[in-house]
């Protein structure tokens, strides 16, 4: 006999035996099957946009999700969902984060700015109306992101914060156009209007109205 026709064979039961043989009863001590349904839900309160937040949500869910999902602000796009095209970035107490590699349970008690947060239409942020002004977009996808990072960058750079493309770590870091794309190159336009998003933050750089 083979070892697979034996395998076969012996899944089945052999004359006057009782099927409950082939499924023994686990023991006492074990307890109960563990829960394999959703995840546990815990309440969480931050400030979104200068507006306090009060969510209860599952705990796998990202601060992304949270944001698009529950409180309805989709400016912040979902792209590659893996961290790496920066259409989903969004301020944290100040801070850039990519929010679909977030978990929003990490961000009880903190203040986050969305693009909805930084200006309106009829009265858009300087960052918002250089982008318009010098075409920093074609499908806009990943202006958002685009935005939020670049106010970000542009605060890191005033408070000295030193990025890869920094040549002298004993210096303050200075705005150039290296050190600009560095600190930019995790936000993909898939369009290629990088050139116009460069001129758009520079021209908000050199006016200093930030």
């Amino acid at each position: 006999m083979s070892a697979c026709t034996a395998g076969i064979l012996g899944s089945q039961l052999l004359p006057g035996q009782s099927s409950h043989a082939q499924q023994p009863t686990p023991p006492a001590h074990l307890g109960p099957e563990p829960h394999t349904g959703p995840g546990t839900t815990v309440k969480l309160s931050f400030t979104v946009n200068e507006q306090p937040a009060d969510l209860e949500l599952d705990t796998r869910t990202t601060l992304l999700d949270a944001l698009r999902e529950h409180l309805h602000l989709t400016g912040s796009k979902k792209g590659c969902d893996q961290g790496q095209c920066g259409a989903c970035t969004v301020l944290v107490d100040g801070r850039r984060v990519v929010s679909c590699l977030a978990l929003a349970i990490m961000q009880q008690g903190r203040h986050i700015t969305t693009i909805e947060g930084l200006g309106t239409p009829e009265k858009m942020h300087p960052l918002q109306a250089a982008f318009v002004k010098h075409d920093g977009f074609q499908c806009g996808y990943c202006t958002p992101g685009q935005i939020c990072s670049a106010l970000a960058m542009l605060h890191e750079l005033r408070a000295g914060v030193p990025s890869h493309a920094t040549e002298d770590l004993a210096a303050l870091p200075q705005f150039t156009p290296a050190e600009m794309r560095e600190r930019m190159s995790g936000n993909i336009c898939r369009c290629g209007a990088y050139s116009n998003i460069a001129d758009a933050i520079t021209e908000v750089e050199k006016e200093g109205v930030l």
